[in-house]
């Protein structure tokens, strides 16, 4: 006999009470009872049972409803209960696979190939401006318009390079999800920064022209600054590195017998190691810091933290107070190395494998791996004895730029 919403009601007898196709309410005999729906059903030659609720919270009607679904399965061929618990165990997965739980095992991950700066700046970006909006949320129920939500907030402020730095690390962070098998498909890999946010005008670095280089070098000899600082500067124009991996360097990393510094793969920026040569001029540089070393492994110690490296800022405040705020920065003397090299006919080649650039081109690098060591060689002394030559030459007044 099939139960009834009235015969519900008042059924109050322990025990098991049909209702058709397997379905009954259980009513257990404890204080106060408890009513419980169940399917009974068999798959592959084994009775099984199947939970739905708890009456009244699940009613009569959606009981059946449920135990027609079960049935649909079972006429499938399938086992309603295995679907069940591996929705449960889905369910359970997506709950713990947040935004913000994947996205810090992304950066664990990716750390290893990463500088402490990078990843640090990689972890505030994520914590400023996508985690209190996202972070709590499962990977599976965040939308494309979810992430241009947060990304078109962060242009709006005037944070355009910001913007476009967290969707591409939104994105990564889904890729990862994928590879690892935490989410089935990745629903922002056909989110583009440049067909969601503002294009950005170039804003090339501040690099000292060619005709202002004797009045620099004036300026940089006259120096009356910390004189690591002022031999860090020289080097700096020397060897073309950039600021950070000359910041960096240390005396392990130099080779005066094969006037060479050889800097590590996790100290370079394309986290390739990269072999420079060094001139006559370079390696004098070197020599006139050696008594200022004491016993310290950084070849350029800060003056005020003996024990880390100058600060970011030293070069171009030094560079600032010289005069040149707003003609030059200490990055851009790569750019008037290669400026300068380029007008004067050297090979590009050798100019940019000077500069630690990488080859673009995916193919011509698989087969162009040479260091051309030798021409660098060459290079670098040539370009220290252009250094030399444009000390005392003509110098061109700089006109005074407003603050």
């Amino acid at each position: 006999m099939k139960l009834t919403d009235a015969k519900l009601r008042t059924l109050k007898t322990p025990g098991k009470h049909f209702d058709g196709h397997g379905l009954y309410l259980e009513i257990t005999k404890a204080t106060p009872p408890g009513r419980y729906w169940r399917l009974k059903y068999r798959h592959a030659g084994k009775e099984k049972r199947l939970a739905f609720g708890v009456y009244p919270a699940v009613t009569l009607k959606q009981a059946r409803d449920r135990r027609d679904e079960a049935r649909k399965v079972i006429e499938r061929g399938g086992d309603p209960g295995e679907l069940k618990r591996a929705a449960k165990s889905q369910a359970d997965s997506d709950a713990r696979n947040t935004f913000e739980g994947v996205a810090r095992e992304w950066i664990g991950h990716q750390a290893g190939g990463w500088t402490a700066g990078h990843t640090e700046r990689v972890r505030k970006t994520l914590e400023a401006d996508v985690f209190p909006l996202l972070g709590r949320r499962p990977l599976v129920q965040i939308r494309p318009r979810d992430v241009v939500a947060v990304v078109k907030a962060i242009e709006r402020r005037g944070a355009g390079e910001v913007a476009d730095r967290v969707l591409n690390r939104v994105r990564a962070v889904f890729r990862y999800a994928v590879a690892h098998e935490l989410i089935d498909a990745n629903p922002m890999s056909e989110l583009r920064p440049g067909e969601l946010l503002k294009p950005r005008p170039v804003v090339h670095r501040l690099a000292l022209a060619d005709q202002d280089l004797p009045a620099f070098l004036a300026k940089l000899g006259a120096y009356e600054g910390d004189p690591i600082t002022t031999a860090a500067l020289r080097l700096l124009m020397l060897t073309a590195l950039r600021p950070g991996e000359l910041r960096g360097l240390r005396w392990a990393e130099i080779d005066t017998d094969a006037a060479q510094v050889r800097i590590p793969a996790e100290r370079m920026k394309m986290r390739s190691p990269h072999v420079v040569p060094l001139s006559r001029q370079a390696l004098e540089v070197i020599e006139s810091v050696r008594p200022l070393r004491g016993d310290r492994d950084l070849v350029f110690p800060s003056p005020y933290s003996p024990g880390k490296s100058l600060s970011e800022n030293t070069f171009n405040s030094a560079i600032a107070r010289m005069g040149f705020k707003g003609y030059a920065t200490a990055h851009g003397f790569r750019a008037l190395f290669s400026t300068v090299a380029n007008e004067r006919g050297h090979d590009a080649d050798v100019i940019e494998r000077q500069l630690a650039h990488i080859e673009r081109n995916k193919v011509r690098a698989a087969y162009h791996r040479a260091e051309y060591l030798a021409e660098r060689a060459t290079l670098l002394q040539w370009w220290a004895d252009y250094i030399d030559g444009r000390r005392g030459g003509k110098v061109v007044r700089l006109p005074v730029r407003a603050a």
